[in-house]
């Protein structure tokens, strides 16, 4: 489990946010917990960075990848990590039925830079054109950039920066986090410790968190306990929900 991997005071992690089940309104959902995130670390002193991001035409993102940095966040953050679903009527919804959806929140600790060099010639380095929602072209010069890392098959992406160099270094701060994290779960089998990945196949049935918004209700479903006042939550007060996962979690 994430809490068994290796983590000191001070380090930065890598957050990632994709859309699970459900569609656009998945999309929207994985917005809003990137907002709800953003609002946290504000309130926390911690800075951001976006690293990725692949935004849909109604506002959502299929995908945002981020770093926050400046604190200790590994040890607050760490219990993030999962598939969150979302129970609502969404804005798409016209006959308000109520819409179960997901997505999943990976989070990732971003190894210092003696930590770990990478090969060139273990790269495959891919440039493309950015696109934005509706596949709009928000650059005409192919400054996106798609790496593969051809030992393990990770694929990481980069499109957020108008500058290639930018989103290259971007996309290889990603694929170290992602690496990094590969290589201490192998460690912990090695071991012999149980663990699950944090992400699975983002289905309904693998849930961490349900936030249901017609009963205004947040559920954390590892230790049962709820919440109310979702939309207070939702604006980046999850302080309550952090102290007590940190406590009983352990």
């Amino acid at each position: 489990m994430q809490k068994e991997l290796k983590s000191k005071t001070g380090e930065a992690i890598i957050v990632e946010i994709r859309a699970g089940t459900g569609g656009e309104e998945a999309a929207l959902f994985a917005g809003d917990l990137f907002k709800m995130y953003s609002k946290y670390a504000q309130s926390q002193g911690w800075k951001q960075r976006i690293l990725d991001s692949h935004l849909t035409d109604l506002g959502g993102s299929k995908q945002i990848v981020f770093e926050l940095k400046n604190g200790d966040i590994f040890s607050k953050m760490k219990y993030e990590g999962g598939v969150h679903r979302v129970q609502r009527i969404p804005k798409t919804e016209k006959s308000g039925r109520i819409h179960t959806s997901t997505a999943t929140v990976a989070i990732l600790l971003k190894p210092k830079k003696t930590e770990m060099t990478i090969r060139p010639e273990d790269l495959k380095i891919d440039l493309y054109r950015a696109s934005g929602p509706g596949g709009q072209y928000v650059n005409k010069r192919e400054t996106a950039v798609r790496i593969t890392h051809l030992p393990t098959g990770i694929i990481v992406t980069s499109q957020t920066e108008r500058n290639q160099l930018q989103n290259k270094e971007n996309a290889i701060t990603i694929l170290k986090a992602k690496i990094l994290r590969e290589k201490e779960m192998k460690e912990l089998e090695k071991f012999g410790k149980k663990r699950k990945s944090q992400i699975g196949e983002a289905k309904r049935v693998e849930k961490i968190r349900t936030y249901n918004f017609p009963q205004d209700r947040i559920t954390d479903h590892r230790i049962k306990k709820k919440w109310h006042n979702i939309e207070k939550i939702m604006s980046g007060k999850i302080e309550p929900i952090i102290k007590i996962l940190t406590k009983k979690l352990k």
